[in-house]
């Protein structure tokens, strides 16, 4: 029944799912991938994290611990109001939330831009409340910054990864930037999935379009 729903609009917060008091799952404590802890609460002395939301968590997670620079990745549910929600509850779109990827990085080898130009060539920012046919609004694209310093890179390479798309006819941006809410693990399952399943589902859904060269 949970996916037979194809949720494209936002719903009230009074009437999102009420969800757990607490996680009640367990997490494997190692990165299958590698090797670092999953669950990142404190990241380490020098580390930055980013959150970002870019449709089906599987493939995202992929994509950013491929990355070198990148220390632990994970996937959860954030930018909604249901405290620690199952898979089910978040693709019944009566969360709010997006599915999302937590990147624990090392700026002195990979940059935040980095990042951000990464999410923007990897999916497509323009679909609203899908990628591909992924449909839903958990598969929205979102930038949840950490940082003041986050922000204003997001909101400049937005400008400029926008540019560059109107100048091709591709549409606007729908990219949801905001301050990283509560962010929530999502069940064992889920994480690193591709690696438990190398040959499972991928969504890339793209412009096809890399970021510009800048000054």
């Amino acid at each position: 029944m949970f996916f037979a729903r194809k949720q494209t609009q936002l719903v009230a917060p009074e009437e999102t799912l009420p969800g757990h008091t607490e996680r009640w799952f367990n997490l494997h404590d190692r990165h299958l991938a590698l090797g670092t802890p999953v669950v990142t609460d404190e990241a380490p002395a020098g580390m930055e994290v980013a959150v970002f939301g870019l449709g089906c968590f599987w493939g995202a997670e992929e994509v950013y611990w491929q990355l070198p620079g990148v220390w632990s990745t994970s996937v959860g549910y954030a930018g909604g109001t249901t405290p620690h929600p199952s898979y089910e509850e978040v693709c019944s779109g009566a969360t709010n939330h997006t599915e999302a990827v937590r990147v624990v990085f090392d700026p002195s080898v990979v940059s935040y831009a980095e990042l951000v130009k990464r999410f923007f060539e990897v999916h497509d920012p323009t679909q609203g409340m899908r990628q591909g046919n992924d449909v839903g609004t958990q598969y929205r694209s979102a930038i949840y910054f950490t940082t003041p310093e986050q922000e204003q890179v997001a909101r400049e390479l937005t400008e400029v990864y926008g540019a560059e798309l109107r100048r091709r006819g591709l549409g606007e941006i729908t990219t949801e930037i905001r301050e990283v809410p509560t962010y929530y693990y999502a069940e064992d399952v889920h994480q690193q999935y591709l690696v438990k399943n190398p040959n499972g589902y991928r969504c890339h859904a793209n412009t096809g379009v890399r970021f510009p060269e800048m000054a």
